[in-house]
Protein backbone atom coordinates (compact mmCIF):
# COMPACT_ATOMS: atom_id res chain seq x y z
CA UNK A 1 0.00 0.00 0.00
CA UNK A 2 1.13 3.61 -0.74
CA UNK A 3 -0.41 6.58 0.79
CA UNK A 4 -0.88 9.67 -1.34
CA UNK A 5 1.84 11.75 0.64
CA UNK A 6 4.04 8.97 -0.44
CA UNK A 7 3.22 9.73 -3.75
CA UNK A 8 3.98 13.45 -2.98
CA UNK A 9 7.15 12.67 -1.82
CA UNK A 10 8.07 10.23 -4.51
CA UNK A 11 6.70 12.78 -7.66
CA UNK A 12 8.89 15.62 -6.46
CA UNK A 13 12.10 14.05 -6.42
CA UNK A 14 11.95 14.22 -9.80
CA UNK A 15 13.74 17.39 -11.43
CA UNK A 16 11.18 20.81 -12.00
CA UNK A 17 8.85 19.37 -10.36
CA UNK A 18 5.69 21.26 -8.57
CA UNK A 19 2.98 20.38 -6.86
CA UNK A 20 -0.18 22.04 -7.79
CA UNK A 21 -4.11 21.52 -8.19
CA UNK A 22 -6.14 20.66 -10.84
CA UNK A 23 -10.07 20.58 -10.79
CA UNK A 24 -9.78 20.57 -6.95
CA UNK A 25 -7.53 17.90 -6.65
CA UNK A 26 -3.66 17.42 -5.93
CA UNK A 27 -1.77 17.21 -9.00
CA UNK A 28 2.17 16.92 -10.41
CA UNK A 29 3.61 18.88 -13.19
CA UNK A 30 6.88 19.28 -14.82
CA UNK A 31 7.32 22.14 -16.94
CA UNK A 32 3.83 23.18 -16.56
CA UNK A 33 2.32 19.75 -17.67
CA UNK A 34 0.27 17.34 -15.43
CA UNK A 35 2.35 14.01 -15.20
CA UNK A 36 0.08 12.28 -12.25
CA UNK A 37 -2.97 13.29 -10.01
CA UNK A 38 -5.01 12.42 -7.68
CA UNK A 39 -8.35 11.36 -9.37
CA UNK A 40 -11.21 10.47 -7.56
CA UNK A 41 -14.39 9.15 -9.34
CA UNK A 42 -17.03 11.59 -10.90
CA UNK A 43 -21.06 10.55 -10.24
CA UNK A 44 -20.75 9.63 -14.58
CA UNK A 45 -17.59 7.86 -13.74
CA UNK A 46 -19.49 5.74 -10.93
CA UNK A 47 -22.46 4.97 -13.22
CA UNK A 48 -20.89 3.37 -15.93
CA UNK A 49 -19.62 1.18 -13.02
CA UNK A 50 -22.90 -0.26 -12.71
CA UNK A 51 -23.72 -3.25 -10.44
CA UNK A 52 -19.75 -3.55 -10.18
CA UNK A 53 -17.95 -1.97 -7.06
CA UNK A 54 -15.83 0.75 -8.40
CA UNK A 55 -12.00 0.51 -6.79
CA UNK A 56 -11.90 1.80 -3.40
CA UNK A 57 -9.82 4.76 -3.51
CA UNK A 58 -7.50 6.74 -3.07
CA UNK A 59 -6.99 6.77 -6.94
CA UNK A 60 -4.03 8.61 -8.53
CA UNK A 61 -3.88 8.75 -12.57
CA UNK A 62 -0.66 8.64 -13.93
CA UNK A 63 0.25 9.63 -17.80
CA UNK A 64 1.97 7.31 -19.97
CA UNK A 65 3.97 7.59 -23.64
CA UNK A 66 1.28 6.01 -25.75
CA UNK A 67 -1.77 3.79 -25.78
CA UNK A 68 0.94 0.58 -26.51
CA UNK A 69 2.50 1.51 -23.11
CA UNK A 70 -0.59 1.91 -21.86
CA UNK A 71 -1.55 -1.53 -22.50
CA UNK A 72 1.07 -2.94 -21.39
CA UNK A 73 1.52 -1.63 -18.02
CA UNK A 74 -2.02 -2.24 -17.53
CA UNK A 75 -1.33 -6.33 -18.27
CA UNK A 76 1.78 -5.84 -15.98
CA UNK A 77 0.25 -4.88 -13.05
CA UNK A 78 -3.10 -5.59 -13.26
CA UNK A 79 -4.23 -5.95 -9.67
CA UNK A 80 -3.46 -2.32 -9.11
CA UNK A 81 -3.62 -0.47 -12.02
CA UNK A 82 -6.39 -0.27 -14.36
CA UNK A 83 -8.47 2.19 -16.74
CA UNK A 84 -11.47 3.47 -16.78
CA UNK A 85 -14.15 4.16 -19.93
CA UNK A 86 -13.18 8.32 -19.32
CA UNK A 87 -9.60 7.68 -20.27
CA UNK A 88 -9.85 5.63 -23.47
CA UNK A 89 -7.71 6.66 -26.33
CA UNK A 90 -5.50 8.81 -23.21
CA UNK A 91 -2.36 8.10 -22.41
CA UNK A 92 -3.07 7.29 -18.93
CA UNK A 93 -3.50 4.55 -16.40
CA UNK A 94 -4.95 4.67 -12.72
CA UNK A 95 -3.76 3.38 -10.23
CA UNK A 96 -5.46 2.23 -6.68
CA UNK A 97 -3.20 2.71 -3.74
CA UNK A 98 -4.18 0.17 -1.61
CA UNK A 99 -2.82 -2.23 -3.88
CA UNK A 100 0.33 -1.36 -5.55
CA UNK A 101 3.81 -1.34 -3.87
CA UNK A 102 6.18 1.73 -3.92
CA UNK A 103 8.51 -0.04 -6.56
CA UNK A 104 6.00 -0.29 -9.30
CA UNK A 105 3.98 3.17 -8.08
CA UNK A 106 7.74 5.33 -8.38
CA UNK A 107 8.35 3.63 -11.44
CA UNK A 108 4.85 4.45 -13.07
CA UNK A 109 5.79 8.28 -11.55
CA UNK A 110 9.26 8.36 -13.80
CA UNK A 111 7.22 6.74 -16.76
CA UNK A 112 4.73 9.44 -16.27
CA UNK A 113 7.51 12.20 -15.45
CA UNK A 114 9.46 11.34 -18.62
CA UNK A 115 6.61 10.80 -20.70
CA UNK A 116 5.72 14.98 -20.35
CA UNK A 117 8.71 16.83 -19.28
CA UNK A 118 10.50 18.50 -21.77
CA UNK A 119 13.48 16.31 -24.09
CA UNK A 120 16.22 18.43 -22.98
CA UNK A 121 15.26 17.33 -19.40
CA UNK A 122 14.74 14.17 -20.14
CA UNK A 123 18.09 13.96 -21.61
CA UNK A 124 20.02 15.38 -18.56
CA UNK A 125 17.85 13.11 -16.21
CA UNK A 126 18.71 9.81 -18.03
CA UNK A 127 22.54 11.16 -18.29
CA UNK A 128 22.86 12.03 -14.63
Amino acid sequence: MVTLEEVTEMAMAFPHVTEGERFGHRTWLVSGRAFAWERPFSKADITRFGKETPPAGPIVAVRVDDLEEKDAVLAAQPKAFFTIPHFDGYPAVLIQLDRVTKKPMREALEDGWLACAPAKLVDAYLHR
